[in-house]
């Protein structure tokens, strides 16, 4: 790619958008305050704004490698803290997807040097659910199953912050997890049940 492409893209962009609407830009520059919490893969496939419709404004977005959220990581932690509690998003999303470099470089017995404690958090994954993956004989459906897998453990990882047990009891925030199939472009609702999850959990998760 010519990275000189790139700022002329962005001149018909800002043309386009100021053909819409002459405020666009002046509109945008006063402040966010968006619903939706996104964490998603930063795989270069997989863009937020593009697969849900979105406009900029309307989702806080953070990526990183499978859209993983380890409480040891000071930068999705904080930006779960900024937008629960400071934005008040009402609904928080983990969206994996489909084909995912990282899932699948977790399932393989090699040593990626730096990337090691990173993929160790999806192959804790593995373990927890390893009698039910260890049932699926097709590797292909075993990958998509980790997939959907992580997706449900990074929510419950969610589930366990204190900014989003604190905004459930005010006003009952709305945690969802998700799986964009690369191969057909579909989103998919896992419909987690998450409150099945807490109440199986907030015994030992529970923050006062």
């Amino acid at each position: 790619m010519n990275i000189a492409t790139i700022f002329e893209n962005n001149k018909k962009w800002i043309s386009e958008k100021l053909k819409l609407d002459p405020e666009y830009f002046k509109e945008l520059g006063k402040g966010q305050s968006p619903q939706i919490l996104y964490i998603g893969c930063s795989d270069s496939r997989v863009s937020a704004e593009d697969l849900m419709g979105v406009q900029p404004g309307d989702v806080f977005v953070h990526r990183n490698i499978a859209n993983m959220v380890p409480n040891t990581d000071l930068n999705v932690m904080s930006v779960i803290n900024y937008a629960v509690s400071h934005l008040e998003v009402q609904h928080v999303i983990v969206c994996g997807h489909y084909s995912c470099g990282g899932v699948k470089a977790a399932m393989q017995s090699k040593d990626l040097g730096i990337l090691n404690p990173w993929l160790r958090n999806i192959r804790d994954v593995y373990r927890l659910h390893k009698t039910e993956l260890d049932l699926i004989t097709c590797e292909e459906k075993k990958y998509d199953r980790l997939v959907e897998l992580n997706v449900q453990e990074q929510c419950v990882n969610i589930l366990k912050t204190s900014d989003v047990q604190q905004a459930f009891k005010k006003r009952n925030i709305t945690v969802h997890g998700w799986v964009w199939d690369i191969h057909t472009g579909e989103l998919i609702d896992l419909k987690i049940n998450f409150n099945k999850i807490l109440d199986e959990i907030m015994e030992i998760y529970r923050l006062s």
